[in-house]
């Protein structure tokens, strides 16, 4: 194979920029989401995401890992008070960690995440599961519901198929 010669050739490269892109505004009540890749397959999901101070996400359990890099503000998981994670943090998941999103100042950041978030309820009952196809489905009716335009995102695959 020629060093020119590539697997999957691109004509173009598949890059975004959330300042010309947009983001879909309240996905969730003070949360505002930019998608970068969303791969339903694979369950891989990129999100830039604003929370607005006084944000608490639902107690989760991660399925797979997660990459989080804080690019302002600041956050913490309510089961870890001193933990805080401000600016210029990256914070590494395991699969199988339970924790509580909280941020009262207001935070930002990109994530990386390999699986889906089990959901729970105040009171530990399960709510539902996010993962890549939920949330895409999600963003598509949310920003229909409220006349938002879905940003420009990566979405990889495009079903099961025989090779040729």
């Amino acid at each position: 194979m020629a060093l020119n010669t590539t697997v999957n050739h691109q004509p173009f490269l598949l890059s975004i920029n959330r300042h010309r892109e947009g983001e879909i505004k309240n996905v969730f009540p003070g949360v505002h989401v930019t998608p970068c890749f969303l791969d339903p397959e694979t369950g891989i999901w990129v999100l830039y995401a604003r929370f607005e101070a006084g944000t608490q996400m639902p107690k989760h359990f991660h399925t797979g890992t997660v990459h989080f890099y804080t690019t302002a503000g600041a956050w913490n998981y309510v089961e870890y008070p001193d933990d805080v994670q401000t600016e210029g943090s990256y914070l590494y998941e395991p699969g199988g960690s339970v924790h509580t999103f909280s941020s009262r100042e207001g935070t930002e950041g990109f994530m990386v995440v390999h699986g889906a978030n089990v959901n729970f309820d105040e009171n530990d009952n399960y709510m539902n599961i996010m993962d890549a196809g939920w949330i895409e489905q999600m963003l598509q009716e949310v920003a229909k519901a409220t006349g938002q335009a879905v940003p420009r995102y990566v979405r990889p695959g495009g079903g099961a198929r025989f090779s040729a």
